[in-house]
């Protein structure tokens, strides 16, 4: 719509992960660190939070596509799951046959199949994204999981991805061994004002655009709205430049920024009421940062619900060409065997009209 307009080759705003598009703020950049010494020193767990939006998929995108050929990876999305399911889930992510209630049998094939990736010089790693939602009998099981190792090394390697309350449940007593199991542990933080005009530059830049897109004023009023949540700040400026699209006009104002928050206010952003008195920095309270987190994830819920069914459409694309070439194979043959069996069909009724007629002709002229 708008990116002729302003000379963009492509959206620079869209909410799906795109690792071409992650900024590296120095808080990416810690966070990326982390993870890729957790995988270097072959670390059994390593555990990624942050808030709704704050960029964590997107992290994991990159890091996928920037690991070493002998990382054999495998992500799962869809957490909502019992710990039985959870399991299969493993087990399809590495393309592996599973035998239906008969968990000591999945288990052998599973590390019969992580020995022998050890044997090649290979390393198995399982990154699960939206742990926040595993129950803990699915904690314990991806807790037993980690006893797969040889004399030197762990067989496995597993990322956990989620929401700040899923370092609260490793406080928990029940949890307290799979807690004691983590080695690298790192909450990614919301970008600054500073960050955030770096952020949004680097996005309109890389789309092809100009950065002075947005006036700087523009950028306060975007910041102060988002508190630094990448999400929530490429939901607005996609927004503001549809609006200055709308407008001709060629750079973004915070009169187009105000407008936003109060038309996508119903939509679950932030009403500008809400946001206009507060400061740059949010208190650091416990009880303003309970009650931002909980305000974030009621207003921002049904972006994240989008987001979570595309990235398990993408998943399901990757993880079941094997099975979708099954079902096509089936389809045909049941397609030919409908074919031969319908053409029997015509062939029958071709011999019985036939027969008809002689009949027909017998009766008449007999």
């Amino acid at each position: 719509m708008y990116e002729e307009f302003y000379g963009f080759e492509e959206k620079p705003f869209q909410i799906v992960p795109n690792p071409a598009y992650l900024y590296l703020s120095p808080k990416h950049k810690n966070a990326l660190s982390c993870l890729e010494y957790g995988l270097n020193d072959n670390v059994g767990f390593i555990l990624l939070t942050g808030e709704i939006g704050s960029g964590k998929t997107t992290l994991i995108r990159f890091l996928l596509n920037n690991m070493d050929s002998n990382i054999l990876p495998a992500v799962i999305f869809n957490t909502n799951v019992t710990a039985e399911e959870f399991f299969i889930f493993v087990m399809q992510s590495f393309d592996l046959k599973y035998e239906l209630k008969n968990k000591a049998a999945n288990l052998e094939i599973l590390y019969k199949f992580m020995y022998e990736q050890y044997i090649e010089g290979k390393r198995v790693l399982l990154i699960i994204d939206e742990a926040q939602n595993l129950s803990d009998a699915t904690l314990e099981e991806i807790r037993m999981l980690s006893n797969f190792q040889s004399d030197d090394r762990m067989l496995l390697q597993i990322i956990l991805v989620g929401q700040p309350e899923l370092q609260a449940r490793f406080k928990n007593p029940s949890l307290t061994q799979f807690g004691q199991r983590i080695a690298v542990n790192h909450h990614l933080q919301a970008l600054t004002g500073d960050e955030t005009r770096n952020y949004i530059q680097f996005r309109l830049k890389k789309a092809g655009g100009r950065p002075d897109t947005f006036y700087a004023d523009a950028i306060d009023e975007i910041f102060r709205a988002s508190r630094g949540i990448p999400r929530t700040i490429n939901l607005l400026c996609d927004s503001a430049l549809v609006y200055g699209f709308a407008e001709e006009m060629d750079q973004i104002d915070t009169r187009i920024i105000k407008t936003v928050i109060d038309e996508l206010g119903i939509m679950g952003l932030y009403d500008r009421s809400t946001y206009e008195n507060m400061p740059y920095q949010v208190s650091n309270t416990k009880d303003d940062d309970r009650f931002l987190r909980r305000l974030e994830k009621i207003e921002t819920g049904l972006q994240e619900l989008q987001l979570q069914v595309e990235l398990q459409n993408e998943e399901m694309k990757r993880q079941t060409n094997a099975y979708k070439n099954a079902i096509i194979g089936k389809a045909k043959h049941l397609i030919k065997s409908e074919r031969k069996r319908n053409l029997k069909l015509w062939e029958d009724n071709k011999r019985l009209r036939m027969k008809l007629k002689e009949l027909e002709s017998k009766t008449k002229y007999g």
